[in-house]
Parts: C-alpha cells; sequence; structure tokens
C-alpha cells in the first residue's frame, strides 16, 4: 500500500523520540536509551547469523496466541495455512485474552511456545530487557515493505529487534451508521458538541456511549485520550514514564471531565466484555462507543454498519491530534524450541501474502507492510489509516507504554473510579503511593 495508508515513518519517530523522555531505564519504544538498563537485553540470536530465508526449517512450532474471539482467532489461522513451508508444522495455542495478558511472564519463561502475539514499543522492549525475548534481528534483514518506524518501534534498548508488527489500528468513537442516518446525529467537533449530541441521544431513548471494563484494560483507553485533549501528548508519555505525580491538579481535572461524561455512559461496566457492549451498539441500545477499531470485528453486520470519529477537542489550545493507534504483532522467546521454523515464521508475518491473508478475514485493522493489498481496504480501514497519518502525536495504549505492573495498579484504580467517583482523591492517592513504589523497583 502506499505511504498513506499507514502512519508516515516520520510519524512514529517522532512519537519514539518524545517517548525517550520515559524514565523506566531505557528509552519508551526507541533505540538510544535514556538511562540504566534495566537488566541484560534480550537472548543472543539463536541462528548462526546472516539474513534468515524462508524454506529450511522443519519439525513442529508452537505459537501462544490471545486472539481468543472467532474473528481474529480465524485471521491467524489464515496467516498460518498461507506460510510457504510446508515442512514446518504450525500449532496455535489460544489462551483467552485477558488471561493471557495476566500470565504473560509466565507464558514467556514456561518454553511450551516459541512464538507469542504481543504488542509493540515498551511493552515488547520491556520483556526484551530482562532476558525473556529472543534477539530477530537477523529476520529484519530479510524484511522489505516494513517502514522505519516499525522497525523503531520493535527494537529493543540494545538496538537489536525484538518484535514483528502485523497490523496497528486507531482507538475513535465508534457508531452504526445505519442509527446517525436514521437519526441526523452528526460527529461533533468539541466537547460541548459531545455533550450535546449525548444529550439528544438520550432525548431519543438511546444510551450515548456503551461501556465496558470487563478486564480492566478498556477504561484505559478512555483516560488515554482525556488527558491527551486535557493536557496534551508529551504530557501523557511524561505521566507513563512517572514524571508527574498522580496527584497532580492536571490529574484530578482529567478525572472530573470523566465524571461529567459517566452519566452519558452505560452502568455497571466493569463487568461488561467489551463484545457485549459491540453488541449494544450494533442493535442501536447505544449511540457511540470510544474504542479500537477492533470493535468492528464483534460481527459481520457490525463490519459492514460502523464507522468512527475522532474523540474531539476539550482544549482548543491543545486541540485533537493525538490518539492511541497500537501496533500488533509477534515476539520470539529466548529459547525457542523451534528457532529456525519460528524465525521463517516471523518473516513471513512480515509479508505481504501474510497480512493479506489476516486482513482478508478481519478488516477491521491495517496492514503494517507497504506491500499489502490495500484494493480491497473497506472505509473503516481507510479512514483509520488516514486519521494515524494525521496524528502529530501517538500513543500505544496506557498498559502498553508503562511498567506492566503498574498499568495493573492503573487499571484497579480506573475500575475503581468507575464504582465511585466521589473516591477519587483516595484512589489517586494510593495510585502515586504505589507508583513511586513500582518505579523505584526497576530503578526509574
Amino acid at each position: 500500500m502506499s505511504s498513506s495508508h499507514y502512519p508516515s515513518p516520520s510519524a512514529w519517530n517522532e512519537t519514539i523520540k518524545r517517548r525517550t523522555a520515559l524514565k523506566l531505564g531505557a528509552a519508551g519504544a526507541g533505540v538510544v536509551a535514556a538511562g540504566p538498563l534495566l537488566a541484560a537485553c534480550g537472548s543472543e540470536s539463536t541462528s548462526a547469523g546472516g539474513a534468515v530465508e524462508i524454506g529450511g526449517a522443519e519439525g513442529v512450532l508452537t505459537i501462544g496466541s490471545n486472539l481468543s474471539d472467532d474473528t481474529p482467532k480465524e485471521a491467524l489461522q489464515a496467516m498460518v495455512d498461507a506460510f510457504p513451508n510446508e515442512n514446518v508444522e504450525i500449532t496455535v495455542n489460544t489462551t483467552d485474552h485477558n488471561t493471557f495478558q495476566e500470565n504473560i511472564n509466565n507464558i514467556l519463561q514456561g518454553g511450551e511456545d516459541d512464538v507469542l502475539t504481543w504488542f509493540a514499543g515498551f511493552r515488547n522492549k520491556f520483556f526484551a530487557d530482562q532476558g525473556l525475548l529472543g534477539d530477530i534481528s537477523d529476520v529484519w534483514e530479510s524484511v522489505s515493505g516494513l517502514g522505519e518506524g516499525f522497525k523503531t518501534a520493535s527494537t529493543g534498548s540494545d538496538g537489536k529487534q525484538y518484535f514483528m508488527p502485523t497490523a496497528y489500528y486507531t482507538w475513535a468513537v465508534n457508531y452504526s451508521k445505519k442509527l446517525w442516518e436514521e437519526k441526523g446525529y452528526e460527529a461533533p467537533t468539541d466537547i460541548d458538541g459531545l455533550k450535546g449530541l449525548a444529550e439528544q441521544m438520550m432525548s431519543d431513548g438511546i444510551t450515548p456511549f456503551a461501556f465496558a471494563n470487563d478486564g480492566e484494560w478498556p477504561a484505559m483507553g478512555t483516560f488515554d485520550v482525556l488527558n491527551m485533549r486535557i493536557n496534551g501528548y508529551q504530557y501523557h508519555i511524561d505521566l507513563m514514564g512517572g514524571d508527574h505525580a498522580w496527584t497532580d491538579p492536571e490529574v484530578k481535572n482529567v478525572f472530573t471531565t470523566w465524571e461529567e461524561l459517566l452519566p452519558f455512559h452505560q452502568e455497571g461496566a466493569n463487568g461488561r466484555t467489551w463484545q457485549e457492549a459491540a453488541t449494544d451498539l450494533e442493535n442501536g441500545d447505544a449511540g457511540m462507543f470510544l474504542l479500537g477499531t477492533f470493535a468492528a470485528s464483534n460481527s459481520d453486520a457490525m463490519a459492514e454498519d460502523m464507522d468512527f470519529f475522532n474523540f474531539p477537542e476539550i482544549d482548543s489550545s491543545i486541540g485533537a491530534s493525538a490518539l492511541d493507534a497500537p501496533i500488533d504483532g509477534y515476539q520470539m522467546i529466548a529459547e525457542p524450541t523451534n528457532a529456525a521454523a519460528a524465525k521463517e515464521f516471523l518473516l513471513h508475518l512480515s509479508t505481504a501474502a501474510a497480512q493479506d491473508a489476516y486482513l482478508g478475514v478481519d478488516p477491521s485493522v491495517v496492514a503494517s507492510s507497504s506491500e499489502a493489498n490495500t484494493s480491497g481496504y473497506n472505509d473503516l480501514q481507510n479512514k483509520s489509516a488516514e486519521l494515524a497519518n494525521s496524528a502529530t502525536g501517538i500513543s500505544q495504549f496506557l498498559d502498553r507504554d508503562t511498567i506492566p505492573d503498574f498499568a495493573g495498579e492503573c487499571g484497579s484504580a480506573f475500575a475503581a473510579f468507575i464504582e465511585d467517583p466521589s473516591k477519587i482523591d483516595t484512589i489517586l492517592s494510593d495510585l502515586e503511593e504505589k507508583k513511586v513504589s513500582i518505579f523505584a523497583d526497576f530503578g526509574s
């Protein structure tokens, strides 16, 4: 695809440069270290050196996957089926997404799977820094079609690559085209317009925002966008890096605004899955849903009917050009049982053939390869790519932009806030104490 179909390398690189402010022992997702390393970086390459080529490996390869929903699960299988080396027998071990996230340390150290689904940026580099991932720099020597920005987002503190990006998606306000056309709703450009639209939906008997927080990660997207709209992209990235206190008035202001918006959201979010909320959007019970565009994968009807708009500005001096656009992909464990097959499969994942196979099943994401076929892109994919390409600041997502242990504490804090906003002062004080402790453990 043309460069207009994915964030330009300069856009990604600018994001990476800004993340070097993360004081987590090294740059957030970049090549240059910003301080002492957390630990020795990932394992040495298990190959004899030189670029990787597909065809020489054989034996069994196991892939650990968090793609537990039907559509992405089938899309991964399509990539597996497209792997051209028939001498490798591939087994996919699928684990529930939330369970996979919570147990990633054990999965990495268990050695049951050679290759794992995961995320680019700091969340990948964090485990490389601890020696839990295998160096795939030799795989990258054979890669074509992936821009320098994607390579940077796949690079550890030591300058080696530990990740293979396959797709990305944007977080935005999703809605049903059919419902909006029927009601005459129009996308707002500022927060007052958003509130006015929400009030109109309520008068029409529609819950303005579908809201789900099962697993305690969906609400992180709400915090991300509000913080970037209110305090700006750099403040958000610095907060993720431990450079600001969660008791600061700037952070409190985010939750004050969030509390004002909560009455427009479904109640009981902490016990609702994103799929259930997406179904409410599809059925017209809810008018909007702030989530990744992967929401379209909830059903074929959803994929046809869903559209989105960028979350509007709250402060005109800050604007609305920063967003979450996470990069998904795969990584190899430090000591895989079948390193040769793992590296060949990772190279395969970088190709247009693999990514076209995936997108042929799941059209809710955008391919990372510039060589992928975009002729079949739907409006949602094209619009998602355009939004990411126009962004001035791209965040990976809260649980990918900070220390994993601290991300978990944020998730619990946000869930507690949703349950009882009146306790926000205590919630933020407790969160700041945990941040100081966790960041100290990692030498920040």
